[in-house]
């Protein structure tokens, strides 16, 4: 019997490389790339023609910090992220984006991301 976890992640895999062949940035329209840790949640623009990331935030950042003071759920820290991502990629002129899930439910963490970056102005 295979272990569990060499079959999640096979499963994960799977799921990645099923997004990834739909979905891809370019310099007008980058990907958003949105990874989650157990702590921390992760978000990219991607110029995959060039192979180049624009820019990133990461829910551990400075700005994030002095916004996001005392004890605050995961999911609310989420939609700062993508709140921030928007704003940073609205001052270099980017408006619309792709959602790249990785291998995520859109769900949780990664839908208030989402969630977030629309309400920044990005267009998805």
């Amino acid at each position: 019997m295979a272990d569990k976890n060499i079959v999640k992640k096979k499963k994960a895999a799977r799921r990645r490389l099923r997004v990834r062949g739909k979905v891809s940035g370019s310099a007008e329209r980058p990907r958003l790339s949105v990874t989650k840790s157990l702590k921390r949640v992760f978000a990219q623009l991607i110029d995959d023609e060039n192979s180049v990331t624009l820019l990133g935030v990461d829910s551990s950042s400075a700005v994030l910090k002095a916004e996001l003071q005392g004890k605050v759920q995961k999911t609310d820290v989420a939609r700062k992220v993508g709140e921030v991502i928007a704003k940073l990629a609205k001052e270099k002129g980017i408006e619309q984006v792709v959602f790249d899930r990785n291998s995520n439910r859109f769900h949780g963490r990664i839908k208030a991301v989402a969630d977030g970056a629309r309400e920044g102005g990005l267009k998805f």
